[in-house]
């Protein structure tokens, strides 16, 4: 065996692919085949199956090194200790800024390497060391009491796939055969809660137009980008549990995508399909490991795979379907450099010195104020500097408030309150806890001195996430039962008004807030989600206008709970701003600046447009305002006609600075997806023929949209 795997390194070593700068490896895709065919022959069928676990053991004989498949990197390496820790995901989803997250998840990944070399060096093969990252979560939002919907890019398939493929890309780098770290596209599919009864909630009522035209495009997306892990979701459709379901792995992911990759079990999916309260749609873990691996799930986070001895021995299962499963898992660790690594790799030499380094700090800064989103401002701000005003609220000094979930741990942490007096001045900053979260404490109005009263409130992660064992009043282990604030800081914002304050409120949430009745208290509100290392710096930039502020809502903040849906029902009906009747708070794409952008009339390629053909558009966009700022020139397309299909969908958008007086002519090119959607009448999806609205503006806001009409021949 020792000359095998001399023959495979000397293989490895003999071809060169010129530079390696870029993470590159010199093994081309038919040498890593080979290796992992080498390695397979050699294997026993217990050591197959070993080897089909996130907690794999090594095998030594072979040169097999221990490796764990868990790790986590939603926005910043997570749970493993010093880390930049980035706006939580729907914060960078609010930037509406593509490549900027690209280069941001290049940041990750260079942290994500240097740690692994940190541990390899030390022998440390332990969970949270790897390079194999579950993330990112494109999950469709589609309702705001979603607990984890904090971790997804909103509620828009066009969006979640733009920003997702852009994590892929900035994770994995630019060589397929050679990536810097792993993503993984997860939960697949038709997943967005509840928390609380997801191992056993089967996702019902959902026909085949919101499957492709919702659910489904952003994994799509992820798949066209190259992602190397396919995460299969708790929850059942149609019946099946999703990592057991045909129609997703082999039907559609494997079959109509063409997908090639790893797909991985959620912790604990394969247990869930036989043991006691959950989907029990197998007798035993024999037949549902057989299934799992059958259906396409090649990697079990967990341990019922250990069942697959017995399903053998039943004929349940056959070796050479086991075979694909670990090849496909050989090829991975062998691509990633992480087995049978070659001494030529560049990849190893990334240094655990440029963790929390100051340009990552400094990215972490500017993806804060990318993602500010100014919801509604009465001329209050900016704020001026050196005047007194007082901060009040539970988020204003909550440091772990910041970080969101699945996160990392930052060398320093700026508070709301911290980043105010820092560019206030603390001589000038007043600081009144006045209430927590959810629970009241002693204030009284005539403690406070000041005219203009900043008040950082909103949730936190304590309350909304994943599948948490306790409840609060408003909340469901995770999820949320009302989409208002809080009672407590309800009562507060009236109190404040009433007593004749100018009234600032910052949101920080992972979610939308019904802000109704907020909206008639406060002059200012600035959604700042949960923000990160840096937030506190960001906010106080915003308000006292050192930034102009640029995010958009990538999600639809509806008035209240009373406009939702029931929760459990998977059905589109009035559910975002493709498919919603009444009128929101505030809709998907608004955003707020402190400069006024005012958009000429498009021009087009044609308006007769041949299937297939793109159509090529061009914006003018001019800055009348007297501050230079960014604006989010956003697309949307809509059949005219065609009262079954979506209101309109987001086709396009990009963000641009435009200095103060300057016009920019921005051009989109839509291609036929942009025309795409799923015909009932002929099963597939297809650009069907007809006419065409192609709307355009800042904000999804019909009031807020330009248009032209194209036909489709």
């Amino acid at each position: 065996m020792k000359r095998l795997l001399s023959k495979i390194l000397m293989l490895s070593l003999a071809t060169t692919a010129g530079t390696i700068a870029t993470a590159a490896s010199s093994l081309t895709r038919q040498q890593i085949v080979y290796k992992a065919d080498s390695l397979l022959n050699e294997l026993t069928t217990d050591e197959k199956i070993s080897l089909m676990m996130n907690d794999s053991p090594a095998i030594e004989r072979l040169g097999i090194p221990k490796y764990d498949w868990w790790n986590e990197a939603l926005h910043g390496v997570g749970r493993c200790g010093l880390a930049t820790v980035f706006p939580q995901a729907i914060g960078l989803a609010a930037t509406w800024d593509e490549p900027a997250i690209e280069e941001t998840f290049g940041i990750v990944s260079d942290e994500a390497r240097a740690k692994f070399n940190y541990y390899r060096n030390k022998d440390s093969y332990e969970r949270y060391q790897g390079l194999t990252f579950w993330t990112p979560n494109v999950n469709i939002f589609r309702d705001p009491r979603w607990g984890r919907g904090q971790e997804t890019y909103g509620e828009d398939p066009y969006l979640a796939g733009r920003m997702g493929a852009a994590v892929v890309r900035g994770l994995q780098g630019p060589d397929p055969d050679a990536m810097k770290v792993m993503a993984c596209a997860k939960h697949y599919a038709v997943h967005s809660g509840p928390e609380w009864n997801r191992h056993s909630f089967d996702a019902e009522g959902i026909d085949l137009v919101d499957l492709y035209d919702t659910y489904l495009p952003a994994f799509r997306s992820l798949v066209d980008a190259g992602v190397g892990q396919v995460m299969c979701a708790y929850n059942r459709f149609e019946g099946e549990p999703c990592c057991g379901s045909n129609r997703l792995l082999h039907q559609i992911l494997r079959g109509q995508w063409g997908y090639k990759g790893l797909v991985v079990s959620d912790c604990g999916a394969i247990g869930d399909f036989f043991n006691g309260g959950t989907h029990m749609t197998h007798p035993d873990g024999e037949h549902a490991a057989a299934d799992a691996v059958i259906a396409g799930t090649d990697l079990e986070c967990g341990w019922d795979y250990n069942r697959l001895r017995e399903a053998l021995k039943q004929g349940l299962i056959s070796e050479e379907t086991i075979n694909q499963s670990v090849r496909r898992i050989l090829e991975a660790r062998i691509m990633l450099g992480e087995l049978l690594p070659s001494p030529t790799d560049e990849r190893a030499r990334t240094d655990i010195g440029i963790v929390d380094s100051e340009k990552h700090r400094l990215s972490a800064l500017d993806m804060a104020l990318k993602s500010m989103t100014l919801l509604k401002n009465n001329r209050v701000l900016p704020l001026k500097k050196g005047n007194k005003l007082t901060i009040i609220g539970p988020n204003a000094t909550d440091s772990t408030m910041m970080w969101g979930n699945y996160n990392g741990f930052p060398s320093h942490t700026v508070t709301i309150l911290e980043g105010i007096e820092n560019v206030n001045g603390s001589k000038a900053t007043t600081y009144i806890a006045g209430c927590g979260h959810i629970e009241s404490m002693p204030f009284e109005t005539s403690d406070i001195k000041t005219d203009i009263v900043v008040f950082a409130g909103g949730i936190s992660p304590q309350f909304e996430g994943e599948e948490m064992s306790e409840s609060y009043e408003g909340f469901q282990r995770g999820d949320r039962e009302i989409i208002e604030l809080p009672e407590v800081q309800r009562q507060m914002l009236k109190t404040l008004k009433n007593a004749g304050k100018k009234v600032v409120f910052v949101n920080c949430s992972g979610s939308a807030i019904g802000l109704e009745q907020e909206d008639q208290y406060c002059d200012a509100i600035l959604q700042a989600w949960y923000p990160g290392q840096a937030g506190g710096t960001a906010v106080a930039e915003v308000l006292f206008g050192e930034y102009n502020p640029a995010g958009r809502l990538p999600i639809t903040f509806y008035k209240s709970t009373s406009q939702l849906p029931d929760y459990q029902d998977y059905s589109m009906n009035n559910r975002t701003y493709r498919y919603m009747s009444d009128e929101p708070q505030y809709p998907f794409g608004h955003g707020l600046s402190y400069t006024t952008f005012k958009y000429g009339d498009a021009i087009s390629t044609g308006t007769e447009i041949n299937r297939g053909e793109d159509v090529t558009i061009s914006i003018p966009v001019k800055n009348i305002g007297k501050k230079d700022g960014d604006e989010v020139i956003q697309i949307y397309v809509r059949k005219i006609g065609d009262e079954s299909g979506p209101g309109k969908s987001l086709k396009g958008f990009r963000r641009v600075n435009i200095a103060r007086g300057e016009e920019k002519n921005v051009d989109f090119t839509l291609t036929d997806s942009a025309f795409r959607r799923y015909n009932t009448e002929t099963a597939r999806e297809e650009v069907i023929p007809g006419e065409y609205e192609i709307l355009y503006g800042g904000s999804s806001a019909d009031k807020a949209l330009k248009s032209l009409k194209i036909s489709i021949l």
